[in-house]
């Protein structure tokens, strides 16, 4: 079936982020009476009036307590089922800070989380308890709460939730949202109030998103694709939000269908894994409209469109909100769009714009040396609130007035932008300096290829050899010689950026955002089973021996010293 277009397209202007407006506790205290369906979990739904009670009963207990002279941050270890939803609630009725801790996390770091960020209290399940057990974190055992348990269920049947609560601000901090971690340890993003609430009136405002509709967000609760383009979307538009406790692929378009769903968020691979379901006659009898999110692949884009008879929309866009790419049909193949005038490409040593990119007759790029820079916003407004606790990290994101990303990107003569990796993605290979972004981008029309993920492996004596991580659907239809062949057919692949080293693999690592591990690739380089290599330029690729991997052992120990 056709679609109509009944919103208004990516160009909207995104909203004056310093006008005040409503809160996000006002967005769930105007449902209160509202008996539409406000949520949905698999196969459960629940009026906007049960999450409204709900969640007025959580911040009762929460209330009965807390500590009122610390910080009133409150640590959420959950999947995402009803109970995340409702202190989601809690905390923007009682004027408190949900801290949403990543379940990827373990020992040390898991704690590290839960102390910097001030957590006086932690709300958690059985199925991630354990977790916290072996985390030597400074909540104490009574104010670790247990959803799963009796007296966690007493606990709530004992509140009183007759009362008046003082009424939120715009300005009240009401999120702390960790970065991936794909360039280090997180850093812990503020949100406030106001700014989720202006979140979700400006998607509303762009997308399908209506009253009796339903936004589907099926990453985990604690990133900003569920938070701001599916929460605050269907909360300022009294519309359903649904999920399941985790992402599953293959359940996604049969939510979809059960709970009538016009939109769905995403970030990363998730495009990806859903098109790698089998197909079956009736994808394209759904009632989806929209896919909304970035970081797809221009394949995935396409192919998800086409497949699923829907649109999708995409963006280059980070954590902290600062910086918007958007795409258009006209762009040449392999950009990730264009942007406002303030955002440009910087060498981030000089603080200088970088050259345009300029590119041979093979379409190789020739200067990536000084086109490849980190991307900035020349004019940054307020939509970025800080680092909590963490003033380095801001120093370094805002210099001299401009803020720069930590990702990295080039721009041709009509200022389309070229994605080029993260900050930490340069390889340098016999004297010369490339992105991983490129080569990836080549790699991935490999046909077959779902990702790829390009890195550096230390080479002898020094700088580095290009590995590239590749997933497939069956490594047993893998075909090293056909995989070289292409690589040498492709003439805009620069012979230094040519693979060493090749994993094929069915499932690349993921971080819980659905963004590809490459520190753990890194960390792993050629030490997975499975691993092909090129002992030398101008020979093939072979399987990498037990005795070959002896012999490269020293390079990864001088590495890491």
């Amino acid at each position: 079936m056709t679609r109509p277009s009944t919103w208004s397209a990516s160009t909207s202007p995104a909203p004056d982020r310093r006008d005040p407006g409503v809160t996000t506790a006002e967005l769930f205290l105007r449902n209160a009476d509202n008996d539409d369906v406000g949520a949905w979990f698999e196969d459960r739904s629940y009026t906007y009036r049960e999450v409204v009670t709900e969640s007025l009963r959580r911040a009762a207990l929460w209330e009965s307590i807390r500590d009122p002279d610390a910080p009133p941050h409150l640590g959420v270890l959950l999947d995402n089922t009803a109970e995340y939803l409702f202190w989601l609630g809690a905390a923007a009725i009682s004027r408190s800070v949900v801290v949403g801790i990543n379940a990827t996390y373990r020992g040390a770091e898991l704690a590290r989380l839960v102390d910097h960020t001030d957590c006086q209290a932690i709300v958690t399940s059985d199925t991630y308890g354990a977790l916290l057990d072996g985390a030597p974190h400074a909540v104490p055992a009574p104010r670790v709460l247990r959803t799963h348990t009796a007296e966690y269920a007493a606990a709530l049947d004992a509140v009183n939730t007759a009362r008046e609560w003082e009424p939120a601000t715009d300005d009240d901090l009401y999120l702390l949202i960790f970065t991936s971690g794909s360039t280090g340890f997180p850093k812990a993003v503020r949100c406030t109030q106001g700014r989720l609430a202006r979140t979700g009136m400006h998607v509303a405002s762009i997308t399908p998103v209506a009253p009796g509709k339903v936004v589907y967000a099926p990453l985990p609760f604690f990133h900003t694709s569920a938070l701001f383009t599916g929460i605050a979307s269907a909360l300022h538009a009294g519309a359903a939000i649904g999920s399941r406790a985790k992402f599953s692929a293959s359940q996604t378009m049969p939510d979809i269908r059960r709970m009538g769903a016009v939109m769905l968020t995403y970030t990363g691979k998730v495009l990806n894994y859903i098109l790698a379901v089998p197909p079956s006659p009736d994808d394209a009898d759904n009632p989806l409209e929209l896919a909304i999110g970035n970081e797809a692949s221009e394949s995935d884009i396409r192919g998800f469109a086409a497949r699923f008879d829907c649109q999708v929309r995409d963006s280059y866009g980070s954590t902290e909100g600062m910086i918007i790419i958007r795409r258009d049909a006209t762009m040449p193949r392999g950009s990730i769009g264009h942007s406002d005038d303030t955002i440009k490409v910087f060498d981030p040593d000089t603080g200088v714009e970088c050259p345009r990119a300029e590119f041979d007759d093979q379409g190789r790029l020739v200067n990536a040396e000084v086109a490849v820079g980190e991307i900035v916003n020349t004019a940054p407004g307020g939509g970025f609130e800080g680092y909590y606790r963490n003033e380095e990290a801001l120093a370094s994101k805002v210099r001299d007035g401009i803020y720069y990303s930590g990702d990295l990107a080039y721009r041709d003569t009509d200022g389309w932008f070229f994605f080029a990796g993260r900050s930490n993605e340069w390889l340098r290979v016999d004297g010369e300096n490339f992105a991983a972004g490129p080569v990836e981008a080549i790699v991935m029309r490999y046909p077959g290829a779902r990702s790829a993920a390009v890195y550096a492996v230390p080479d002898d004596p020094v700088g580095d050899r290009v590995m590239v991580a590749i997933e497939v659907d069956a490594l047993d239809v893998f075909d090293v010689a056909d995989f070289d062949t292409f690589l040498a057919q492709q003439a805009d692949l620069s012979p230094k950026w040519l693979p060493s080293f090749v994993l094929p693999t069915e499932e690349l690592p993921k971080l819980a955002s659905m963004k590809l591990d490459k520190t753990r690739l890194r960390a792993e380089a050629w030490r997975t089973p499975g691993v092909l290599w090129r002992p030398a330029r101008g020979e093939a690729l072979r399987p990498l021996t037990d005795d070959d991997v002896a012999r490269l052992a020293p390079l990864l120990d001088r590495s890491t010293r």
